[in-house]
């Protein structure tokens, strides 16, 4: 009904340029809006203050000849004036019911349009370093990204969805260096085999790796220890410096195993860690088109590739050895260093090398969803992309805020270095991918999230994903209670009385019903599911009031079979929603 009616607020436009009330060359965009409050009709426009000053007048004396201009509709039951110059619409009754068909109609396709049609779009998320296994601060961004993904989808975009696997840098150095002196320990080199550096990774994933490592190559990497510990500064518990005692076990690791044996540790560390993160997110319902690969930027020479088109550009010059990226021309604080004075190109060289190449991939826009701790890099990168000669507006940079889980009133730490935090795998087995998915775009990304395990388990109306999951299994239950009864439903039958429809509450659920397709196009968009999932516990709540107010199964044909038919449609949605969100509907609870 909202293209109907924008299609005679055209329509009046166009008839008020004729009477000389409006100007041939003013133009607007015609919005057409849901009221929240049933008094103010079905439908409102604020299209008379929009006009208002290009047509000289006040908003309330346009709104009239707005309204006296309007082609007659047999949709429309009344046309009101309110406030400063609102028009507010209340439709036919009968109007209501055409969803019901609609839905009944597109079945699972409900709810999808071609507003991106033709359109190309990357969604880069997640994209954990493989240091460790996937916490669930991670699972705020996987349920996120995977909702906008497929929010995308819906709206008749082609998405690509990509992780970007920092296999390559320092944190994957420290890394291999705990993985090899885990399994220096296991080979009985180490004085005392406890022993392990300050910066270390200490998570027993790291011991899972190195008795793997050792398994299938018995003790083909081992050195001596007291040999290496020589040549070792002071750690941070002898009253050192941790940062620099470990980069010089890494360099010694790298010297004593040569590249080859130093990047098959490095290797195996990566993969091990990489399969469990494969394996966790797909338990998650969370699925890539690609897997790409930082270390092959580099391979490909992609990074040299980004330096030197900024050098040519005039935005990157060389100091003391060193390439710096002129940040400060595009307001940045600092200028930032692509390459060190040692050949070693940085971070920030791979990240730009790596944005270089996805709009070389031909995407319209390029989505990345970032931790919120990245907030300070978003103008370094845009500066750096606007710099080498891209749109800097095709990148779309989402920043989600932490999850903080509690276990009643504990507050569980999540630190991947120390090794003591909770994995999106054990929150996925207490309480169940659906709930972590629900509960994790159950607000905006841009908001702390302070996630209730004891809520998320819990099976009552204040958990509101049991809440939804229950209206779904209410119908089911409802459509075999018909069968136990000796009934069958008449589908046709059905659509044919929609008109018994009358009750306040099945006005309500079906105006509800109505709001799904904008619904999905808006949250799409605007890349916010928690549009969705707030919507779901509305038509939820419409459903259950209607449940315990009314009968389904009545002797009245005509009634049974048109309320059949109204909650077989908010089956639907309850599916087709549940399902956008990575969440399952399930028949019985």
């Amino acid at each position: 009904m909202k293209a109907v009616l924008a299609t005679l607020l055209e329509q009046v436009v166009t008839t008020l340029k004729k009477d000389g009330v409006l100007a041939d060359d003013v133009s607007v965009k015609i919005v057409i809006e849901h009221t929240r409050d049933p008094s103010h009709g079905d439908f409102a426009s604020n299209l008379a203050m929009m006009l208002a000053k290009p047509a000289r007048q006040k908003p309330r004396d346009l709104a009239e000849k707005i309204v006296a201009a309007l082609p007659e509709n047999n949709d429309i039951d009344k046309v009101e004036i309110a406030g400063p110059g609102f028009i507010n619409f209340f439709m036919n009754a009968n109007t209501l019911t055409t969803v019901i068909p609609a839905i009944l109609d597109a079945g699972e396709a409900y709810g999808h349009s071609t507003v991106g049609k033709g359109k190309r779009v990357q969604v880069e998320f997640v994209s954990a370093n493989p240091t460790g296994p996937l916490h669930v601060g991670h699972g705020r961004g996987a349920a996120y990204g995977a909702a906008v993904a497929d929010l995308l989808v819906a709206a008749g975009f082609e998405v690509h969805r990509e992780y970007y696997v920092n296999d390559a840098g320092r944190q994957m150095d420290i890394l291999c260096a705990s993985v090899w002196i885990r399994y220096l320990s296991l080979c009985g080199t180490l004085p005392d085999p406890d022993y392990f550096p300050v910066n270390g990774y200490k998570g027993d994933y790291v011991w899972d790796i190195a008795a793997h490592l050792h398994r299938n190559n018995s003790d083909k990497f081992q050195e001596q220890w007291s040999d290496i510990a020589t040549t070792l500064p002071a750690d941070e518990d002898e009253g050192g410096d941790k940062e620099k005692f470990i980069d010089a076990v890494i360099v010694q690791a790298k010297e004593r195993l040569g590249a080859e044996n130093y990047r098959f540790v490095f290797d195996t560390g990566l993969n091990y860690i990489l399969d469990d993160i494969r394996d966790d997110l797909a338990h998650f319902g969370v699925v890539y088109e690609e897997w790409f690969s930082e270390r092959s930027l580099t391979d490909k020479n992609l990074v040299t590739e980004a330096v030197e088109r900024l050098v040519k550009s005039g935005h990157a010059e060389e100091r003391e050895g060193a390439i710096w990226f002129k940040s400060t021309e595009f307001g940045d604080e600092k200028d930032r260093v692509l390459v060190r004075a040692n050949g070693q190109s940085t971070y920030f060289a791979s990240d730009v090398a790596y944005h270089m190449n996805k709009l070389e991939r031909g995407y319209d826009q390029v989505i990345d969803i970032w931790g919120a701790d990245h907030h300070g890099y978003v103008p370094r990168v845009k500066a750096a992309m606007e710099a080498v000669g891209d749109d800097p507006k095709k990148l779309h940079v989402l920043l989600v805020q932490f999850a903080i889980l509690y276990r009643g009133k504990e507050k569980m730490q999540m630190s991947t270095r120390s090794g003591q935090f909770v994995t999106l795998r054990q929150l996925r087995k207490e309480v169940g991918s659906d709930a972590a998915r629900f509960f994790y775009v159950m607000r905006k990304c841009e908001q702390h999230l302070d996630f209730d395990l004891e809520l998320a388990k819990s099976k009552s109306n204040e958990n509101p994903m049991y809440y939804i999951q229950y209206a779904h299994a209410r119908v089911c239950s409802v459509l075999r209670q018909l069968d136990e009864k000796g009934f069958s439903y008449d589908q046709e039958l059905g659509l044919e009385n929609l008109d018994k429809l009358t009750e306040s509450h099945e006005q309500s659920l079906m105006t509800t019903l109505s709001k799904f397709k904008e619904l999905v196009e808006n949250a799409a968009l605007n890349h916010e599911p928690h549009q969705l999932a707030h919507y779901l516990r509305d038509l939820a709540n419409d459903f259950h009031t209607y449940y315990n107010a009314h009968q389904f199964i009545v002797d009245d044909e005509a009634i049974r079979n048109s309320r059949i038919a109204l909650i077989t449609a908010t089956k639907q949605v309850l599916q087709n929603g549940l399902g956008l969100l990575g969440v399952s509907a399930p028949d019985k609870m």
